[in-house]
């Protein structure tokens, strides 16, 4: 192997070191690895419908945590993160030319048109420059070659046929051991300075108390949370039943921001699943965070068949729906301003957290698309702003579900605001702990302030309308869950009555993931 051999590995959504196969082929095939992460301008930029801001300031410090932490990582193998500015396809053909000896560009696969557009970019820069590309896939817990249908064109449209399949017929790949050393960097390449959050034209986001995502990106981050969460508490064993809560940080895996990134690797979830099964326990909940981490995959390989149909206004089915465009309302739902507690406490934690829970994002992703008859690619891009756990396939591929076009053979799924509520905020302290206005009304009446006599809202301080809103619309099913009818209420959206849905028939709706964008392990 000649001494000048070097190898750029690109990274991008593959933030860690376990498991990587780049770093395991580059260590077989170089003297010298350029780890690499490029802080695309791109990703600052506005989303492609409503030119939102792409990355808010809760994803953008989760990721410079993560680059700090493979940095710190990579060090200690011998190595070290080569950190720039700009766009991957300059960046690398800059550093091809100023090193003069790259035998090899090396990058996982991705799914979603501006990925993909990169990575078209770069082979061309490569081949223009004599360098070879290699590339790998490594994002899901199943790899794409193993799918057992005969062309991705044949996935099926139904989650449970693609479920079945795949346990019946696939395996899942061991993991890649991880390098105990990795070649150095060629001599005098410099690391470059890992920007802060205004070098990206974005502020530090306060830290808030009351998170349910109190943790620190980065792949250490990831296997400290999977030890606790598995090895520590044995709270895996329970996950079935907690995985619908509210509050606190154990009710889920959360797992789903470290995946966003690649900070964790699915398999290596997977693999510890299986010898947690072994070792101590199997049941319905350990099988649970593989049935999730299977919602994930099952997006991604959406987003391979689909292509941009994920974000068109008429979704996979090219249905047409008559979405309104109404900025007060979107306003309103994205400002948790609606006046119904339990959508509004759901984006109020969004908002101050950059995190929300699997319940709460379908309950606010049906409000905005059922209930206000809103555009969906409008909650999407919020999300995708907002959410520390954005992964494009994910989001994408749950707000079609949501909005009735996607990957769901039901028609008119519709949840029930208030018998949500009811359900999975019985007592109501979720929404005190985020409409805190509302905090002096005691028990579950908080869900239903405008069913309040004048007296009792009186006794609470509240002032419909004034200290708090009336609701911008309400829906006939609510009635169901209490005697008197709403008053200053605006009126149902469409004038239709929904139906009502059980927890039980949307059990299988998870990704704990990521929104179900993830619900949100």
């Amino acid at each position: 192997m000649s001494a000048s051999r070097t190898v750029i590995c690109l990274l991008r959504t593959d933030l860690r070191l376990h498991d990587n196969e780049l770093f395991h082929w580059a260590q077989r095939n170089a003297e010298h690895i350029v780890p690499l992460y490029c802080f695309d301008p791109r990703h600052y930029a506005g989303t492609y419908n409503f030119n939102m801001p792409k990355t808010g300031p809760f994803r953008l410090r989760f990721l410079l945590e993560s680059v700090r932490d493979l940095r710190a990582t990579l060090l200690t193998k011998g190595s070290n993160l080569v950190v720039r500015k700009g766009k991957p396809e300059e960046v690398v053909a800059d550093l091809i030319k100023q090193l003069g000896s790259v035998s090899s560009v090396a990058f996982h696969e991705e799914v979603a048109s501006e990925e993909l557009t990169v990575e078209k970019k770069l082979k061309e820069v490569c081949a223009q420059l004599k360098v070879k590309v290699h590339t790998c896939w490594g994002s899901t817990l199943y790899h794409r070659e193993d799918l057992p249908f005969p062309h991705i064109s044949r996935l099926p449209d139904v989650y449970t046929e693609f479920r079945k399949a795949v346990e019946s017929q696939s395996r899942v790949r061991p993991t890649l051991p991880t390098p105990e050393r990795l070649s150095p960097l060629p001599p005098g390449l410099e690391e470059g300075a890992i920007p802060t959050a205004e070098d990206l034209q974005q502020t530090e986001p306060a830290s808030d108390p009351r998170s349910a995502f109190p943790c620190s990106g980065g792949e250490s981050g990831a296997l400290a949370r999977l030890k606790h969460y598995f090895w520590d508490t044995d709270a895996v064993a329970t996950y079935k039943e907690t995985r619908n809560g509210l509050i606190g940080v154990d009710y889920s895996t959360k797992f789903s921001p470290w995946l966003a990134l690649g900070c964790v690797s699915p398999r290596y979830i997977y693999h510890q699943v299986k010898k947690y099964e072994r070792e101590r326990t199997a049941n319905q909940s350990t099988y649970w965070v593989i049935f999730e981490l299977l919602w994930r995959d099952y997006f991604k390989f959406v987003g391979i068949k689909y292509g941009n149909k994920m974000f068109q206004v008429k979704g996979l089915q090219g249905k047409s729906v008559p979405w309104k465009m109404d900025t007060k309302l979107f306003d309103a739902w994205k400002e948790g301003r609606t006046g119904v507690p339990f959508v509004d406490a759901n984006m109020r934690e969004l908002a101050q957290t950059g995190f929300m829970s699997n319940r709460g994002r379908q309950n606010v992703a049906s409000f905005l698309t059922k209930d206000l008859g809103l555009d969906w690619r409008l909650g999407a891009e919020w999300f995708e702003y907002l959410l520390i756990d954005h992964d494009v396939c994910s989001n994408y591929g749950n707000w079609l579900y949501s909005a009735g076009i996607g990957n769901d053979p039901r028609e008119n799924r519709k949840f029930n605001m208030i018998k949500q509520a009811l359900d999975y905020d019985s007592n109501g302290e979720y929404v005190r702990r985020w409409v805190p206005e509302l905090g002096s009304i005691r028990g579950a009446d908080v869900h239903t302030p405008w069913n309040l006599s004048s007296a009792a809202l009186s006794n609470a301080g509240v002032s419909l309308g004034e200290t708090y809103p009336t609701p911008v619309v309400t829906a006939p099913e609510w009635s169901r869950h209490f005697s008197k009818k709403p008053s200053g209420a605006g009126p149902s959206p469409r004038g239709k009555k929904g139906p009502s849905h059980t927890p039980k028939q949307h059990r299988d709706r998870g990704i704990d993931f990521y929104f179900s964008r993830s619900k949100d392990l």
